[in-house]
């Protein structure tokens, strides 16, 4: 059987579309299809079901997709290392949102990095939590760290640890906030504070407003911009409240620059899973780096 139909075919079960296994294959749409088709009839037997928006496996094409795939990683592992002969350190290429890979990942993955005889090198891409989970699938990263957990039975998740959000803005914006305010009308009274955000349709506000309140946001964004590090920068500036994962804020919240203006006794929280595609932990360094992460989250708070 042709290895190259083979990775086709993977990457078509993995993307679940010939569109999207044709952008992730450099092919054009009909040159996927043809090599999907081409294996089809080598076979004997239907490996997707059309549908209006991508495709479907048959019980076949997920049979042979959970046992090709790993074989086919195994295989791009040991061309990938050959072509690096001058080196003895495989490369791991680690994927996840920016701030939690800057503030937390690579802080703990950098006693890997060195030449112990059990190093690697590393690499790192950031994308939302679709773009991650999309190009773990296509073996364009070993590792994913997302916010969402993957489907499917090629891509396999453990959680990681939980991120506490908490609402905070600088000082002068709390003295409107009393801690005698009644719940009932905390959020009101938040809706004369400018908000910070990272996309206008305001994706942790309205996540912290549901779940403490109940409710929707009346107010809009005043601040959009699309990195937690600089929204945190905005809030301490005192352009207006945010809501922040805990362990970015902490250090701002014990110098006083920034305060909570509301203490719910749940407060919201958002668990992020660390992933890989099925059969890639058989290989020490995506093995190492994994287990690494999972003991060092045990101390994150």
């Amino acid at each position: 059987m042709d290895l190259a139909l083979l990775r086709t075919f993977v990457t078509v079960h993995r993307a679940g579309s010939f569109t999207r296994a044709a952008a992730l294959l450099g092919l054009s749409q009909p040159a996927v299809t043809s090599q999907i088709r081409t294996l089809e009839r080598q076979l004997g037997r239907p490996l997707f079901l059309r549908r209006a928006r991508g495709v479907t496996p048959t019980p076949i094409g997920d049979e042979l997709a959970h046992k090709a795939a790993p074989h086919l990683d195994a295989l791009v592992e040991i061309t990938e290392s050959d072509l690096d002969e001058e080196s003895s350190l495989r490369t791991l290429h680690l994927a996840g949102p920016p701030e939690f890979v800057a503030e937390r990942v690579l802080p703990a993955l950098t006693g890997l990095t060195g030449d112990d005889g059990q190093g690697f090198a590393l690499r790192t891409s950031f994308g939302t939590a679709e773009e991650i989970l999309d190009g773990l699938s296509a073996g364009h990263h070993d590792l994913a760290i997302s916010t969402a957990r993957p489907r499917g039975g090629l891509l396999t998740a453990a959680p990681l640890c939980d991120e506490e959000h908490v609402l905070v803005a600088a000082p002068r914006w709390a003295e409107r906030i009393t801690p005698a305010t009644p719940r009932r009308t905390v959020a009101p009274a938040l809706e004369t504070v400018p908000v910070i955000e990272v996309h206008e349709s305001l994706p942790f506000t309205s996540r912290y407003w549901g779940s403490v309140f109940d409710a929707r946001p009346a107010a809009s964004g005043t601040v959009i911009v699309p990195d937690l590090r600089a929204v945190l920068a905005c809030v301490v500036a005192g352009a207006g409240l945010a809501v922040l994962p805990r362990y970015l804020c902490a250090a701002a919240l014990r110098r006083g620059e920034i305060v909570p203006l509301h203490e719910p006794a749940v407060p919201p929280l958002r668990t992020y899973f660390l992933a890989v595609r099925a059969g890639t932990l058989a290989m020490p360094h995506i093995a190492r780096a994994h287990e690494w992460l999972l003991r060092a989250a045990a101390t994150w708070y």
